[in-house]
């Protein structure tokens, strides 16, 4: 029996074409929109080589949103994307448990106050209509969908909504709820996990090589692969598969504009797959991090199990900024992807090029 073609059955190379016309971009390589690992310098970087720059904004204020995008527009006049998640539902407190916790986290770093876990989050909705008012060509969303009220701001503004999603049930949510286009998130992915439900996060662990064409045959929207896309193969991988363009976060980060930590971009440098990890530690949510001394210890048997988001963020706090200054990567929140060895130390355009030229040769 014949394989099926793929929904439109185009190439490769045609499918990505049509989604540069689309997005004005010269290679479809998009940053990822990494919260706290996103500056300007990287964004412009990237979009100035002909992909498409990203802010991770989920703990910016509507100033900070403002002063991010007057920063790159500083250095660049291409395309960008802002990224918000959408709030989860208030956390559930357990005073034993928070307690427990502080006590075993100061083993990993300074004293954790009592009040450590009343941490709050940015407005949401201000930062929507911060959004909107600095008009970029693009935001998307992660950890579940848009309000319909601010979909339909975006849409009156001619502004471009990528949902990210983790398997089709919640790509195709997004689809009807009005998304332009789809990242696919695949377990390989550094950071935070998109799962829409944070409970059912550890079961909705498919692989790229999975996802992406499942999608792609399934949603009349663009399908973004994001998840262990670090070099030209993985680009060309990814569009073979169906994608009409790649997300790329860890395979950036040890450019020197992503201004991250020099232990945590060291610490990228050779990592083998398995040296990564699915964490709750740092912040509650599920995460692919560094696979740490501390990580590890909190997976332990014995180890008091994560507060919920953001408890567990603010929790933490003390330890990880701690790990910052002193530059202590088995205490440190560093996020990364499974192909984070493939990253490389030169300039974020180089690097953008570099994967665009050996993907076409592939392809």
């Amino acid at each position: 029996m014949a394989e099926r073609v793929p929904a439109g059955g185009e190439r490769p190379l045609d499918r990505a074409a049509r989604f540069c016309t689309d997005y004005d971009l010269q290679a479809p390589i998009l940053l990822a929109p990494m919260a706290g690992a996103c500056p300007p310098a990287l964004s412009a970087a990237v979009a100035n080589a002909g992909g498409m720059g990203a802010c991770g904004a989920l703990m910016m204020s509507p100033s900070d949103i403002h002063d991010w995008v007057d920063e790159f527009r500083a250095a660049s006049r291409r395309p960008f994307q802002l990224n918000l998640w959408i709030p989860d539902r208030a956390p559930a407190r357990d005073a034993g448990a928070e307690a427990r916790l502080r006590r075993f986290l100061e083993a990993w770093g300074p004293p954790v106050s009592a009040d450590a876990g009343e941490v709050g989050t940015p407005d949401f909705d201000a930062q929507c209509k911060a959004f909107v008012e600095v008009g970029p060509p693009v935001v998307s969303s992660i950890m579940g969908l848009f309000p319909e009220w601010f979909v339909e701001r975006l849409k009156d503004a001619g502004i471009r909504w990528f949902a990210t999603a983790t398997t089709l049930a919640e790509a195709r949510r997004a689809e009807a709820a009005g998304a332009d286009a789809i990242v696919a998130q695949g377990f390989e992915a550094g950071g935070h996990r998109g799962a829409f439900d944070p409970d059912t996060a550890a079961d909705q662990s498919v692989g790229l090589v999975s996802l992406v064409p499942r999608l792609a045959d399934h949603l009349d929207v663009p399908v973004i692969a994001a998840g262990g896309i670090a070099d030209g193969r993985g680009v060309a991988a990814a569009l073979a598969f169906g994608a009409s363009a790649v997300s790329v976060g860890t395979g950036f980060l040890r450019c020197a504009e992503s201004a991250v930590p020099s232990a945590w971009a060291d610490a990228l440098d050779g990592l083998e797959p398995e040296r990564t990890r699915l964490t709750r530690a740092f912040t509650g949510r599920l995460a692919r991090a560094v696979d740490s001394e501390y990580v590890r210890a909190a997976a332990a048997p014995d180890a008091p199990p994560p507060a919920p988001y953001p408890v567990q963020r603010g929790l933490t706090g003390p330890m990880k900024q701690d790990a910052a200054r002193t530059g202590d990567i088995q205490r440190m929140q560093a996020w990364a992807g499974q192909s984070a060895a493939l990253a490389t130390a030169e300039p974020a355009g180089e690097r953008l090029a570099a994967m665009w030229q050996a993907a076409q040769a592939l392809l």
